[in-house]
């Protein structure tokens, strides 16, 4: 089951063209890595994503609907490269909060806020105002306001940024835990070594069109090469008949 789809789909702001034909699916239980430089359109593509606005051209599609419609927005959980959270605020009242925005009752917020704030390392610091969080602990945060719901969907944005060693294996084990209980995971990353050690696809963006894409198998390939390797020879214009 393809749980994003989308089909030849353009954005334009502008005179910049910043998606370009884009066709890229994504399968349910699937881990898929989104890569590309500053610019090449990946934030773009992740807003189309989640309905922020229409394409120009093409067909978005998530979970067989229009990523506008609320009843498809509840199945998704999104987190931005920078999350701007209200500052005096804990980040118990903050899923609180969000919990509330999506329906959820004061148990299940109660439950799940708790569970998360666990799972990514904030008990610690659950009782201070998110005024004196680090990045790091920000984007630790905002992974738990991602999950709060339980969604099927999970778009990242650059979710590795400001996190330190052990946040960083931390989150990939909850990615690969997430897989295991059958969630889709979407994110975008400038990390190559950590999309190549969770991902189970990856597409490449250059100048808002995709120019690779691939499993990690076939990155894998006979050892000579590896997603770095094909990353750097892609922006340099020669992708080795690669598509």
């Amino acid at each position: 089951m393809e749980v994003v789809s989308l089909a030849g789909v353009s954005k334009a702001f502008g005179s910049v063209r910043a998606v370009n034909g884009l066709s890229l699916a994504v399968r349910e239980g699937e881990i898929l890595g989104f890569l590309g430089v500053n610019g090449a359109g990946k934030t773009t593509t992740i807003k189309l994503l989640l309905g922020f606005f229409p394409p120009d051209e093409g067909v978005v599609s998530v979970f067989g609907g229009d990523p506008r419609v609320a009843a498809t927005r509840r199945r998704i959980g999104y987190m931005p490269e920078t999350a701007y959270y209200y500052p005096y605020l804990n980040v118990r009242e903050l899923l609180a909060l969000y919990g509330g925005l999506c329906g959820m009752s004061a148990r299940e917020i109660r439950e799940r806020s708790e569970m998360l704030i666990e799972r990514v390392g904030l008990t610690d610091a659950a009782g201070r105002l998110l005024r004196t969080y680090s990045k790091g602990m920000l984007q630790r945060a905002g992974i738990a306001q991602a999950l709060l719901h339980d969604p099927d969907l999970l778009i990242l944005d650059e979710p590795f940024t400001g996190l330190d060693p052990l946040a960083r294996i931390q989150f990939r084990d909850l990615i690969l835990e997430l897989r295991r209980q059958g969630k889709t995971v979407f994110f975008s990353s400038h990390e190559l070594s950590e999309a190549e050690l969770i991902c189970d696809r990856v597409a490449i963006l250059k100048q808002g069109a995709q120019v690779w894409c691939g499993t990690m198998r076939e990155v894998a390939g006979d050892g000579q090469q590896n997603l770095e390797r094909i990353f750097l020879r892609i922006l340099k214009g020669d992708a080795g008949g690669m598509s």
